[in-house]
């Protein structure tokens, strides 16, 4: 299918005509991309034109929607959010404080989200995301807790909110400290959800399903329960970001006859910024754009109820799309084959399957065919060096390796990322989050009304005005 026609001027203006005609959307998006700041998003577009062997950009869905504002991210107590007071700020409207889900900076007051506020005015509600269901942006769309870690405590908000769809990788701590307490399996069952294990289990299950759950498959919960493997590193039979935005749908359309709100959270474009990891940014980058298609096929067949918001907490990273001259080779980042975390654990598996044969011509080797190096990729003299010493502390056992918030990576793959970022003239500031304005585009019934510089609190309580939902932000007239 070709989304540049679909995305034409012509059929969006359409759109925007039959939504201002509507004027009130019936089934409501609200997309975030965890640490998607506006250079993850240009620098996506010019690495898929930079791969066809262009200078421009490569036209993601979202990217191309008629209506654009930046927003300010800044929470009550810092210059530069966290996920917890960003995620609040895009689900309530309201301020907190870093590490805050769901409260006012009084760590008392509850504020109330657009998931709520939609509950409320009698639609099916959804919350979805690529990483647990628990993690900080999606539970600050339903919990209320001083400190986004409390994750057993989040997990019984999720149960108590009666929304009617879920979905993530899998609860980080579904037992309690206390052994007398229920498991959140059994909270959640309890009050009413069935609890269905990937696309398929969703797929049978879901028709007799009042409430529902999705999770991944407890064996890959067993690997890892935090989050869906990169796109880049995704292999057969992983659960995706757009099989789950296709269930939400699914499973909320027609559920209420007043209509659904839907959040998905590409959560995982924070996490590769975190690492400094650009090829996997843009990949997922280009994994969050492909569930948003979803949404747009939807928006396609009903173009007079549909409003699709897209935006992101903050961004991560401080990427710099130029860090030397005046060209960029972000074509060369085609050439990394997996994610810098996943290259760590990969050479582990080489050592142990080579034994003696692991030397650093066969080292070379695959750094060849994992980053294109020496081939297609210049590596220069200093360069080859600080690999070279790289491999002798991971055979004499010195690594030191390298960290990020998500992510631990030996020393050796740590440098080839950023080996990679040098040659492609990329360049990062931090390992953090930044302040950042961050991007929003909207497209469909009322989207017209997204544009200019706005705050993050302005979001959720204009997308609620425009659905009917409220009048301005129901957490200020409490």
């Amino acid at each position: 299918m070709n989304y540049k026609h679909l995305l034409s001027l012509a059929f969006l203006a359409a759109c925007t005509l039959c939504a201002s005609a509507a004027k009130t959307p019936k089934y409501v998006f609200y997309f975030i991309g965890d640490g998607m700041g506006l250079n993850q998003v240009n620098g996506t577009e010019t690495y898929l034109a930079a791969t066809e062997g262009r200078i421009g950009i490569g036209e993601l869905c979202f990217a191309s929607f008629p209506y654009t504002a930046l927003a300010t991210s800044y929470s009550a107590s810092h210059g530069i959010t966290d996920s917890a007071a960003g995620g609040t700020a895009l689900a309530t409207g309201c301020k907190t404080y870093n590490g805050c889900l769901g409260l006012r900076p009084d760590s008392v007051t509850s504020v109330s989200s657009i998931a709520q506020w939609a509950k409320e005015a009698g639609m099916a509600v959804g919350v979805t995301t690529s990483v647990s269901i628990d993690h900080a942006t999606p539970a600050a769309f339903y919990a209320h807790q001083t400190y986004r870690g409390k994750y057993y405590e989040v997990g019984c908000d999720l149960a108590a909110s009666g929304f009617d769809f879920f979905a993530g990788t899998d609860f980080l701590k579904p037992n309690s400290k206390d052994s007398a307490t229920p498991d959140l399996y059994s909270l959640c069952q309890k009050a009413g959800y069935t609890i269905v294990r990937g696309y398929s289990e969703f797929q049978q299950k879901r028709r007799g399903a009042q409430r529902m759950i999705m999770l991944q498959s407890e064996e890959a919960s067993k690997i890892d329960r935090s989050a869906l493997p990169y796109a880049i590193d995704r292999k057969p039979g992983d659960m995706t970001l757009q099989e789950i935005t296709g269930a939400a749908i699914d499973f909320l359309y027609g559920k209420s006859p007043k209509g659904f709100f839907l959040m998905v959270e590409g959560g995982k474009i924070d996490w590769a910024a975190h690492a400094n990891d650009a090829r996997t940014v843009f990949s997922e980058v280009i994994d969050f754009d492909n569930a948003i298609r979803i949404a747009y096929d939807f928006l396609r067949k009903h173009p007079e109820e549909t409003l699709i918001v897209v935006t992101a907490d903050h961004e991560t990273g401080g990427l710099g799309l130029g860090n030397y001259d005046y060209t960029l080779y972000t074509n060369l980042l085609k050439y990394q084959s997996m994610s810098a975390a996943e290259y760590s654990k990969h050479l582990g598996q080489l050592r142990r399957k080579l034994g003696d044969g692991f030397t650093f011509d066969a080292v070379r080797k695959d750094l060849t065919e994992h980053f294109g190096f020496w081939t297609e990729v210049p590596v220069a003299e200093e360069q080859e060096d600080q690999l070279q010493r790289a491999f002798d502390a991971i055979v004499e056992g010195k690594d030191k390796g390298a960290e990020s918030m998500y992510a631990q990576e030996n020393a050796l793959g740590n440098l080839a990322k950023h080996i990679l970022n040098t040659n492609a003239h990329l360049g990062w500031t931090s390992g953090q989050h930044t302040n950042g304005y961050v991007p929003v585009f909207a497209v469909g019934c009322g989207a017209e009304a997204f544009h200019g510089r706005i705050n993050n609190t302005e979001i959720a309580p204009l997308m609620g005005t425009i659905a009917g939902y409220c009048k301005g932000n129901p957490n200020d007239q409490r």
